[in-house]
């Protein structure tokens, strides 16, 4: 990639904490707690850690280091989830995230983070940008970079499902192990593709809607993804707790 083709964004951090969301400089708040969490567990996963006890090194799941955040409708809170998970990463030490916006009917990362629309995922699946780091949003936060979901189409989702996502998933993994890759999913119950998306994942994050998600939709959109080694689960919007909480996880 030509360094003069990266493209950098300036995300607003106070405006981002005021509304609620984990920032480099917010603060330990509730939700930057929860996060904090949630992340341990996942980056466990991604990365090879010392064990304590023996000295020994635990080995990583095979493509833990790309996560994705799903549920199983829409409207529970996964794009916050999604955000708020990359921005919790982000400020580790030493890690690097990239947030992948491939909710490709509907997408929602560059709005909620409010940046205007920009090439993205779609446009390399389609041909129309060669390689997924000409689209790349370098930010103002140096260890977060995103994706966005690019142009509109109407097969977009059924591109999810297709041997050039297949390849370039396989490519993210490759080309950038040193990172962790999160991608903001479409619903599992919404469409077929999601599933599709979730089973090359290493690791997957289902966000549940408290008091809204029927026991009946979570039952099925897990259905969807038995297949999928690594399922963990995120408690949002309860009443009893003030922010997201981390659920646990399913075998």
């Amino acid at each position: 990639m030509n360094p003069s083709n990266t493209r950098h964004v300036e995300l607003d951090l106070v405006r981002l904490a005021g509304q609620g969301m984990v920032t480099h400089d917010g603060g330990r708040t509730a939700v930057a707690e929860d996060f904090r969490a949630i992340k341990r567990p996942l980056l466990r996963n991604a990365r090879p850690a010392a064990d304590g006890a023996d000295g020994q090194q635990s080995t990583p799941i095979h493509h833990g280091n790309l996560i994705v955040v799903t549920s199983a409708l829409p409207g529970e809170g996964k794009t916050y989830c999604a955000i708020n998970l990359a921005m919790s990463i982000a400020t580790e030490m030493d890690i690097t995230v990239m947030l992948v916006d491939a909710d490709v009917a509907r997408p929602s990362v560059l709005k909620v983070l409010g940046l205007p629309p920009a090439p993205g995922l779609m446009d390399v699946l389609l041909g129309e940008q060669p390689d997924l780091a000409d689209v790349i949003l370098k930010t103002n936060i140096r260890t977060l970079s995103i994706v966005p979901s690019g142009r509109t189409d109407k097969h977009a989702t059924e591109l999810l499902a297709s041997r050039g996502m297949s390849r370039l998933l396989t490519d993210i993994a490759e080309r950038y192990a040193d990172r962790i890759v999160i991608f903001d999913s479409p619903p599992l119950l919404l469409t077929t593709e999601a599933s599709v998306l979730a089973a090359q994942m290493g690791q997957v994050v289902m966000v549940v809607e408290s008091e809204r998600t029927t026991q009946h939709a979570v039952k099925e959109a897990l259905q969807r993804i038995h297949h999928c080694a690594n399922v963990n689960l995120i408690y949002n919007k309860s009443r009893a707790f003030a922010e997201a909480k981390y659920y646990g996880y399913y075998d």
